[in-house]
C-alpha cells in the first residue's frame, strides 16, 4: 500500500498541537530518558515504540476507565486506547526530530496507529504500539509491517493510506467527548 501524506510539507509532521504536545515537560523528560540509551534515530524510534507499547497499558486491556487524548496525559497517567497511545508515540518521535504521522485502519471501529520517516529512508513505515491483547503481536520493524492486526478486506476492513499530521477530527472529538471509557466505546468512529 502506498502511504499518502495529507499535507506535502514534511514540517507538519514535526509540529506540536493540542494532542501532540511534544513541547510539554513530561514528553521532553520521557524523550530524554529514552534517548539516553539510544545512539541514533533508529535506536531511539525503537525505544520509544517499545516504551509506549509495553509501559502504557491499553485501557481496554487494563480496565482503566480514564480517557486520555493528549500525549502528555498518556505519558503521565500511563493509560490510553490506541489513538491516545499513538498520540504519545508521535509526540515522542517528534520531540527528537523524527517526522511522524497518525494513520488508521477500519475494523468494527477505527483503529489508530502511526507512521514514521527515519533519516536516510525515502518511505514512511507504519508502526502499531497498541500492545496488550493476545494476538496483537505488533513489533517495531523497518523491513516489513508487523502491526497488531491485519485487515481482512472480505469483512470490509480497510487500511486507510492517508498519513495525518494531526489527529483525525472524528477521533479527537470522540476522545474529548467521552467522560469515561464505557462512554468512549459508544462514541468510537466506525469509519473515516
Amino acid at each position: 500500500m502506498e502511504l499518502i501524506q495529507n499535507t506535502p510539507d514534511l514540517a507538519a509532521y514535526l509540529a506540536a498541537d493540542d494532542a501532540i504536545d511534544h513541547e510539554h515537560p513530561v514528553v521532553r523528560r520521557t524523550a530524554a530518558t529514552l534517548s539516553a540509551g539510544a545512539p541514533d534515530a533508529y535506536a531511539y524510534a525503537e525505544a520509544a515504540f517499545t516504551f509506549v507499547r509495553d509501559a502504557i497499558p491499553h485501557s481496554v486491556d487494563s480496565g482503566d476507565p480514564r480517557v486520555t487524548w493528549r500525549a502528555s496525559d498518556v505519558l503521565e497517567t500511563r493509560t490510553g486506547i490506541c489513538y491516545a497511545k499513538s498520540h504519545a508515540l508521535v509526540a515522542l518521535l517528534r520531540a527528537r526530530g523524527i517526522p511522524a504521522a497518525l494513520c488508521y485502519q477500519k475494523f468494527e471501529a477505527v483503529h489508530g496507529l502511526i507512521a514514521l520517516k527515519l533519516p536516510g529512508r525515502e518511505r514512511w513505515v507504519r508502526q502499531d504500539a497498541r500492545g496488550g491483547e493476545a494476538g496483537a503481536g505488533a513489533q517495531f520493524r523497518l523491513d516489513c509491517e508487523q502491526l497488531a492486526f491485519a485487515v481482512r478486506p472480505e469483512f470490509n476492513e480497510v487500511d486507510y493510506p492517508v498519513l495525518f499530521a494531526e489527529p483525525h477530527p472524528a477521533v479527537l472529538q470522540c476522545l474529548r467527548d467521552a467522560v469515561d471509557r464505557p462512554r468512549l466505546a459508544q462514541l468510537l468512529p466506525t469509519a473515516l
